[in-house]
């Protein structure tokens, strides 16, 4: 489907179903900081400047920089596997010569120094994992505009490297994360997107998000879908996460079914529905509906999931009620009474929201509804008693993509919850708990067994202050 706003086209997603529609504007922060600050002050003096620039690809996910080495194909080429009903599935394929970089780049990360991984770049400027993993350490250095150009160098090696019929925007190319060669470019846009969220950009950070979700979104490898409903509150698109709710969870249109046995999805339905009924051009009875449909969620969602609302309110530096802490549903039993699974799953919830729900208006309606479902509680409404049954059967174990995505995620509160099978395994910055059917490839091999022989995470580099010194003098070379 096609749009046209002046002289650009705008090309929308189209999915068999209904799935998040992406736009090609919004996947540039400059759009974004515009509308914040206005073009002059964010382009300040780039227009004289861009005359003098090498010329460059034309690219959707990054600008190159004319900082940036001279940009050579590095040896990875994107192959059009099939074609099956309306979608398109690809794969990025490595030459033998980038195989053999990927060697060398195992062989630096067994050895646990990164400027082994530094000087890798030197010769290689443009090797993927080795960007990916040298941003982690710079991040971890706390040297965040190293980091970001380092993710962004590989996003448009990667683009370089685009079938000529994969289209981002489309909504029907697909990519299979059980194919090695294809996690790193997950991994790009990821920390792309979480760069873009910490450096105020919410709504091109969403778009990130609903792009690594079209690219394999009966699986969504990463979860996405524990972090798309946060960056569409951040961003202020309550429609959005209505219309993506209504329909993956009423209409059932997609694979993903019962989104409302997601902490995150119960809650901030709940929190749209509440932002929409303060809108100043919200007419008064659809004010009124909306307020009246976003207690009763937001009620619902506490009676499902009580343990959120102790570590929430701590966590908002607010006291609770004493006849909400020394009741029963709502203290300690709540967090005890929870599966590790449920736990991760609200544990992460919190942790990255919390900052939502500290606002006055927020709080009073939270407590409010508190007081109603102590009071439902108390004259033993049904529901009470089936959601207790409900979180005795459900939540038995998380899988897979729930801990890489808890992994990724980096919130301390939810890294905290993950079970010792996953703790006490090496964890690639890399490839961050691949997949246990992964397609068998040269580089898929050597990947597992380097991950058999490491025994500590790849933050180790960072601990190291002799390493460091050596690397901050080193980095300045790339």
């Amino acid at each position: 489907k096609k749009n046209t706003t002046g002289d650009k086209q705008v090309y929308m997603i189209n999915f068999i179903g209904t799935y998040p529609i992406l736009f090609v504007r919004n996947l540039n922060p400059e759009t974004e900081l515009k509308r914040y600050f206005g073009a002059r002050a964010v382009l300040g003096d780039q227009r004289p400047r861009q005359r003098q620039r090498q010329f460059h690809r034309s690219t959707w996910m990054t600008i190159p920089k004319d900082t940036w080495p001279r940009f050579s194909r590095p040896g990875i080429s994107m192959t059009l596997l099939e074609s099956r009903d309306g979608l398109q599935y690809f794969t990025f394929e490595h030459s033998r010569d980038y195989q053999q970089i990927q060697f060398k780049f195992l062989d630096s990360v067994e050895s646990m120094d990164p400027n082994n991984i530094v000087a890798l770049l030197q010769m290689n400027p443009y090797h993927i994992d080795s960007l990916l993993q040298l941003s982690d350490v710079c991040r971890i250095q706390e040297d965040q505009e190293m980091a970001r150009d380092l993710i962004e160098r590989a996003l448009y090696s990667f683009e370089c490297a685009f079938h000529p019929v994969c289209s981002l925007t489309s909504g029907t190319s697909r990519l299979d994360y059980l194919r090695p060669e294809n996690r790193a470019f997950y991994l790009a846009v990821y920390k792309h997107m979480m760069f873009l969220e910490r450096r105020g950009c919410p709504r091109t950070a969403l778009e990130y998000c609903r792009l690594i979700l079209s690219l394999d979104p009966d699986s969504d490898p990463l979860c996405m879908l524990l972090l798309i409903d946060f960056l569409s509150l951040r961003s202020r698109e309550y429609n959005f996460l209505l219309r993506l709710y209504q329909d993956w969870e009423v209409r059932r249109v997609c694979v993903h079914r019962n989104l409302s046995q997601l902490p995150n999805f119960a809650f901030s339905v709940a929190l749209s529905h509440f932002h929409l009924s303060q809108e100043d051009q919200t007419e008064s009875e659809e004010r009124e509906r909306l307020k009246h449909k976003a207690d009763l969620l937001l009620q619902n969602a506490l009676i499902m999931f009580p343990g959120v609302l102790m570590p929430l309110l701590d966590l908002c530096t607010v006291q609770p009620d004493a006849a909400v802490s020394s009741h029963d549903f709502f203290g300690p039993r709540s967090q005890l009474g929870q599966s590790p699974a449920l736990a991760e799953l609200v544990s992460l919830y919190v942790g990255r929201t919390h900052t939502l729900w500290r606002e006055g208006g927020v709080l009073l309606w939270l407590e409010e509804c508190v007081r109603e479902v102590l009071r439902r509680v108390d004259t033993k409404d049904p529901l009470v008693e089936d959601c207790q049954n409900k979180r005795k059967q459900r939540y038995q174990s998380a899988p897979l993509n729930i801990h890489r995505h808890v992994i990724l995620s980096e919130i301390k509160e939810a890294t905290s919850t993950l079970p010792l099978e996953v703790t006490t395994q090496s964890v690639m910055g890399f490839d961050p708990l691949p997949p246990l059917d992964s397609v068998p490839t040269a580089n898929g091999i050597a990947r597992r067994e380097i991950q058999n022989q490491l025994k500590y995470h790849n933050s180790i580099f960072s601990k190291n202050k002799l390493f460091n010194t050596i690397l901050k003098t080193r980095l300045s070379l790339i």
